[in-house]
């Protein structure tokens, strides 16, 4: 089969390797398109040790079943699939309490670390546990179906909160994650929507699937903008760091309203330092969201039921072939390239 091997950190290479084959469990999908996440561009370079060359990345991604391996009774030949990034054990206590997430044993596919190695979907063929698959409604196509996992950690981080439909959210980090934790806390009823970005283009986008107000981070006042848009001017109700910096989680938590509600998604920063007095005098609930649990579902009813847009944030849909001038695009933050897809098939759908 052909692959897109990362055959060198900064190379990519279009070649064949061999088709692997479904074992007691499994499932071998033909992979229909690919979607490259910023975990990947991130790592491509070696700078976070986990995409040690050679290895197929790729974890967002939709198929169609083509062979079944011994014991596997959910799915059949020609089921229209997506699947978990995450190979979780089905085995350890998270597990059986349904924080797959957060599974003892966890593989993501398409990482290779010191730990493990496990093939990701940028090739024609993967096999993966039938147990970690969802089948496709009819409404929704491959390519939208590759959105279904960076949609799934948006669902998982917006629904760490308690949210009542007319709240109030702030969002700060306007790429892919951004944009979907917009989308769906508009899809639950929220009606005050801030952006914010340093990216004005990033903040065009946000306003263009469903954000009320934006704000630069840049701007001097950009505080006082936020809470000239909220509610008596006291602040939002909710605020989401998709970013994970110091300054745009101190941002969320200076934000928010008393007895507020601050997610904490994006983890650019190992250790960043907190208001510790204005969490504890205002009364804030902080969360952590860690990837998704199981909320594929979910997710993939409200793209076919058209309350979540993902083709609007789809910048380009390409061949595989040319899998490598096309990463390294979006490595060097090309204008306009919010999120590339790979039809692998070559079909379009």
């Amino acid at each position: 089969m052909k692959a897109l091997v990362l055959s060198q950190y900064n190379q990519f290479t279009y070649t064949d390797v061999e088709t692997p084959q479904p074992g007691p469990g499994e499932v071998l999908i033909r992979v229909r398109a690919c979607a490259v996440c910023g975990s990947d561009v991130h790592g491509m370079d070696g700078s976070t040790g986990r995409r040690i060359p050679p290895v197929i990345m790729g974890h967002e991604a939709s198929g169609e079943v083509v062979k079944c391996g011994e014991d596997v009774t959910s799915l059949k030949v020609g089921d229209r699939v997506t699947f978990d990034s995450t190979v979780y054990c089905n085995d350890c206590g998270n597990c059986a309490q349904g924080n797959v997430n957060l599974c003892a044993n966890r593989q993501v596919l398409g990482v290779s670390c010191d730990e493990y190695r496990r093939d990701g979907a940028l090739a024609e063929y993967l096999v993966v546990p039938a147990y970690i698959c969802y089948q496709l409604p009819p409404q929704v196509t491959y390519i939208q179906a590759a959105m279904v996992e960076p949609l799934a950690i948006a669902y998982h981080a917006v629904r760490q909160a308690q949210i009542k439909p007319g709240m109030s959210a702030l969002i700060v980090g306007m790429g892919t994650i951004g944009l979907l934790t917009l989308q769906v806390v508009q899809a639950l009823g929220v009606r005050t929507i801030i952006a914010v970005d340093i990216d004005p283009v990033q903040l065009d986008i946000a306003r263009q699937n469903g954000a009320t107000h934006v704000v630069n981070a840049n701007d001097k006042d950009a505080m006082e903008q936020i809470l000239a848009h909220t509610p008596d001017g006291l602040g939002t109700d909710l605020a989401f760091d998709a970013t994970g910096i110091e300054s745009t989680v101190n941002l969320c938590v200076r934000a928010v309203a008393l007895n507020g509600q601050v997610v904490l998604v994006g983890n650019l920063a190992p250790e960043v330092t907190i208001p510790l007095q204005v969490v504890v005098t205002r009364q804030l609930k902080l969360y952590g969201s860690c990837a998704s649990a199981g909320e594929y579902d979910e997710c993939l009813r409200l793209i076919a039921e058209g309350r979540v847009d993902v083709d609007a944030l789809i910048s380009a849909v390409v061949p595989l072939a040319e899998g490598d001038a096309w990463i390294k695009r979006v490595y060097n933050r090309e204008d306009g390239l919010t999120k590339i897809v790979f039809d692998i098939d070559g079909s379009g759908e």
